[in-house]
């Protein structure tokens, strides 16, 4: 999909969906601390929950190990 492939749209997706909602922290980091703590009373629901908001930020991470490896080819060649 080329939607995926561009960065301007993970960029947005990170910034909107994988921080959202804001305040008093960003979602996605109540999520990991909860799990980094020992996921005590996490449900259904939380994982889905971490997911649904992580899955913006492992789109980007995976385009940019993508580009690094075009990258190194390129420097190889």
């Amino acid at each position: 999909m080329k939607i995926f492939g561009d960065w301007r749209f993970l960029l947005m997706a990170c910034l909107t969906l994988g921080l959202a909602p804001f305040f008093p922290e960003p979602h996605i980091l109540g999520k990991i601390k909860w799990i980094a703590g020992g996921e005590v009373g996490m449900q259904p629901l939380d994982w889905f929950d971490a997911l649904f908001h992580g899955t913006p930020w492992l789109l980007m991470i995976g385009f940019l190990i993508g580009k690094a490896i075009e990258f190194r080819k390129q420097v190889k060649s």
